[in-house]
């Protein structure tokens, strides 16, 4: 099974128990914090990787820590499944599966931009309210920079890819001229 399957199952239940003890905004902020602290501390790091390490030994060490990080008791316990199943080498992927099942429960799609330039708050806000309206859904938009781009932008919203630059708008230009 893929690592990113299997970073789903365990933040779908981390999911449903947050839903349970209806604290999903604790449980997303202590994960975010764990991992942050294992991707900033080498030593972490190398522990969550290591595959020298026992399984259960990563989870004492891990609850250890949390338990001096004062992390809550639903969190340490989870870690403590994740740990001694060997998985704790998903911890990226399952923060960033965990958070993106809580922003697709609140309807909330990430867009991802390029273009050349920094777009301006009018383009920002006319492109947001426009994916909007194309999804339905609350958009969070994310830009980078691609100076392959000589004009336009390209858009990501999940699989679908809108390509309104220069070069896309040429692309299709020059297949059109040659079906004709």
């Amino acid at each position: 099974m893929s690592s990113r399957l299997t970073a789903r199952r365990y933040a779908k239940a981390l999911l449903q128990i947050g839903d349970k003890q209806g604290n999903v905004p604790q449980l997303q902020q202590e994960l975010d914090a764990v991992a942050a602290n294992v991707t900033t501390n080498a030593d972490l790091s190398r522990l969550v990787a290591s595959p020298l390490v026992l399984p259960t030994k990563k989870a004492e060490v891990f609850e250890a820590i949390l338990a001096a990080a004062q992390v809550s008791q639903t969190m340490r316990h989870f870690f403590r499944v994740v740990a001694e199943a060997g998985r704790l080498n998903l911890l990226q992927d399952l923060r960033r599966t965990f958070a993106d099942l809580v922003d697709e429960r609140a309807g909330i799609v990430e867009a991802k931009v390029a273009s050349a330039q920094s777009l301006t708050d009018a383009q920002s806000k006319a492109l947001i309210s426009s994916l909007a309206t194309r999804t339905g859904k609350t958009i969070r938009l994310t830009w980078h920079q691609d100076s392959t781009l000589l004009g336009g932008v390209k858009v990501q919203v999940g699989s679908t890819v809108l390509d309104a630059s220069l070069q896309g708008q040429l692309r299709q230009l020059k297949t059109q001229l040659l079906s004709a």
